[in-house]
């Protein structure tokens, strides 16, 4: 897989499995919970590449392991070159304020006994060496009104905020220490439509300010594609699609892909009568039971006796690698085939 820009962040082989346990005093290992089970992919400077994927196929699993919230059980997670699993102490505390996260619910992830001044300006507290002391209290005034909240609000708490300001305190949180890579985990899900469309917004513009890379996870494919340049499909722990976002979500190869596109909602009834629905049967498999082979073959209506044997590669299909067209993206398929789920103009915009 290339970037069409510098990598700034580059994943390589990352897994992160979790005993399962059985017993209080004498605890007996019974399985392993594949959260995120072998997963590529490179992330360009300036570049926004969403991840998408059913709940529970381990995106923010992912998402914690990149800002070392979570260490993984192998893989490389290289910054600039580095590879950050391997760093401790110092090492590890400079890289961390390079890859700041904004979280999912802004409800949950602000303390509701700090004042917006102290959660802003908290990272302070732990890398000293971004602000004097005595500058904090003006830096943290300029980040509230960079994400367009009054700089007065300093001394108020979070319950005096609705969700939308909740999430850009969060967002202030994310940049106080003038981070180069930014996660997004969920950041507009608890959000009311209207009020996504201005986060959303906020962090295109945020982006060109500050020259960021943004790593956004979501599950509504109508954000992923208005903010995304580059976009990855998980399912059950493994990329199993990426490529630019005109070539996923108008020219994708993968079945999981295009049964995804097919539940997109459609707002021309016309459109929406002639598009073809794809219906998955079965449920996901347990991340503790995955299927051997194509870890989609049980739902997928292509599968063949190679798709048990045969782990597919995530890499152009043989089929698209004498072409240059949208269809030639990586795809994790034996039998990948051009599909267009909804015509491009019926994707719609998304907010904003």
């Amino acid at each position: 897989m290339t970037s069409t820009t510098e990598p700034i962040l580059e994943v390589s082989g990352l897994v992160k499995h979790y005993p399962l346990t059985r017993g209080i005093l004498f605890k007996k290992q019974v399985g392993t919970v594949k959260a995120v089970d072998g997963v590529d992919f490179t992330l360009g400077r300036g570049e926004t590449l969403g991840i998408v994927g059913e709940s529970g196929c381990g995106k923010s699993t992912l998402a914690k392991m990149l800002c070392n919230l979570e260490k993984p059980t192998a893989g490389s997670i290289r910054f600039k070159g580095e590879d950050i699993t391997r760093l401790s102490g110092k090492a590890l505390k400079a890289v961390r304020r390079n890859i700041q996260m904004v979280f999912q619910d802004p409800y949950t992830s602000l303390n509701p006994r700090m004042t917006v001044g102290d959660i802003i300006g908290e990272p302070y507290e732990i890398h000293p060496e971004a602000a004097p002391k005595g500058d904090r209290r003006r830096r943290v005034q300029e980040l509230l009104d960079v994400v367009g909240l009054n700089p007065e609000y300093v001394n108020r708490y979070p319950h005096q905020f609705s969700g939308g300001q909740r999430q850009r305190i969060g967002i202030a949180r994310g940049l106080a220490l003038r981070p180069e890579v930014i996660v997004a985990d969920e950041p507009v899900s608890a959000l009311d439509v209207s009020v996504q469309a201005q986060v959303i917004n906020l962090l295109d513009r945020l982006q060109a300010e500050f020259e960021l890379s943004y790593l956004v996870i979501a599950h509504d494919l109508s954000i992923v594609r208005h903010i995304s340049d580059r976009v990855g499909v998980m399912y059950l722990g493994r990329i199993v699609e990426i490529g630019r976002d005109a070539e996923i979500y108008d020219h994708p190869t993968h079945p999981y892909t295009q049964a995804l596109l097919s539940a997109v909602p459609v707002p021309d009834p016309d459109a929406r009568e002639h598009r073809e629905r794809i219906i998955l049967t079965g449920d996901v498999p347990s991340p503790t039971n995955i299927p051997s082979g194509c870890r989609f073959r049980t739902r997928c209506w292509k599968a063949q006796e190679r798709c048990a044997r045969e782990v597919p590669a995530l890499a152009v299909p043989s089929r698209f690698r004498s072409t240059a067209g949208p269809a030639a993206h990586d795809s994790a398929c034996h039998f990948a085939e051009e599909k267009q789920v909804v015509p491009a103009e019926e994707h719609g915009n998304g907010p904003g």
